[in-house]
């Protein structure tokens, strides 16, 4: 990975706490442009997903899910995380990389991280993403100097070197050009000791029987999901993101000669609430399914940009949307998203 630049250095705060922040509208121009009816970053012609209020909505009510489904912090988070008072230790951080809406983070606000830097007062908390999140309503601890940088993170991370005991990224493998160089800069990143936690999807649907479902793709046929997120992937491909990422993870984690006790989960989401079953774990499934459901269904809406782009008709484009969200809604098709996590600690 190249050396970092910092492309919104105008964008940081005069001081470590500012009261109030705005963006002028000099300032929207620099860091949006409209696409197909929905503000994209400006800086990163790799990630193409939106950064406008609807995608943040999803990104706010996913994590939700996420939560309920993974728990709200891998298991070594607290002792991780736990308060220090020796002489001469430093302050706890945590970096939230891609933070998105920031949910690890308050409304409307960086939620992955708020999370965190409220459940853990005594730490410094980072959120970096390509453009600055603009809620008034962080807790005290969160570095918001930072979280104004407009940050790609494809650049490196020297200036984060040896800074953080919890490193947390989440769904960024459609911008990351090379995962596995940047698995190598968080080792960097952590304290001895530190966590990393890395959560990816592999842009594949699943059947019940948890097998990737085959599109073949001179034939124009359903099941439409795995057909929009197939055309999805080639789009990623395209732009230079590595939509392979969440199946390699585990290796990357566990060969690089800095990592121990690597652990990998994987989460298993219906794509709607087609499961017959009437127990209680069945009904909770389903549960979960009709929120995956709605988040794929605004996912669908967020690609628009990326699939148009790549050069597909917007009249192919409409259709296949609308047959996946008939699907989706219908529930008829037995279909899976597989979620992918590595959480592992840094030798010390």
């Amino acid at each position: 990975m190249s050396s970092h630049t910092s492309y919104g250095s105008e964008l940081r705060a005069p001081s470590p706490t500012p009261s109030v922040w705005s963006m002028t509208s000099s300032m929207r121009e620099a860091i949006f442009r409209q696409e197909y009816g929905r503000n994209l970053n400006n800086y990163s012609e790799v990630y193409r997903l939106p950064a406008d209020e609807e995608e943040l909505d999803r990104l706010n009510k996913q994590h939700e899910m996420f939560k309920e489904m993974m728990g709200r912090y891998p298991p070594p988070m607290e002792e991780v995380m736990a308060e220090d008072d020796s002489p001469g230790e430093e302050r706890k951080a945590v970096l939230d990389l891609g933070c998105g809406s920031g949910c690890w983070q308050v409304a409307h606000g960086p939620k992955r991280i708020t999370d965190v830097a409220l459940d853990f007062p005594h730490c410094s908390a980072v959120a970096v993403d390509l453009v600055p999140m603009q809620s008034l309503t962080m807790p005290p601890n969160l570095r918001r100097e930072l979280m104004l940088e407009v940050d790609d993170i494809n650049l490196g991370l020297e200036h984060f070197y040896n800074d953080f005991n919890v490193v947390h990224v989440r769904l960024i493998s459609s911008g990351i050009r090379d995962y596995a160089g940047l698995v190598d800069q968080i080792t960097r990143v952590l304290r001895p000791g530190g966590m990393l936690d890395l959560l990816e999807f592999d842009f594949r649907v699943y059947g019940g029987d948890r097998k990737p479902i085959i599109v073949r793709p001179s034939v124009m046929e359903g099941p439409w999901l795995p057909r929009w997120m197939y055309m999805c992937q080639m789009a990623v491909r395209q732009r230079g993101g590595h939509v392979d990422a969440a199946n390699l993870l585990r290796r990357w984690v566990s060969d690089h000669r800095c990592m121990e006790d690597v652990v990998y989960r994987e989460f298993w989401a219906q794509t709607a609430p087609w499961n017959p079953g009437k127990d209680a774990h069945s009904m909770w499934l389903n549960e979960m399914g009709a929120i995956m459901r709605d988040d794929i269904k605004a996912f669908l809406r967020s690609g628009r940009p990326l699939l148009l782009g790549s050069g597909l008709p917007q009249e192919f484009v409409d259709d296949l949307e609308a047959r996946a969200v008939k699907e989706l809604d219908e529930g008829r098709t037995p279909t899976l998203i597989r979620l992918e996590n590595v959480y592992a600690r840094k030798r010390r």
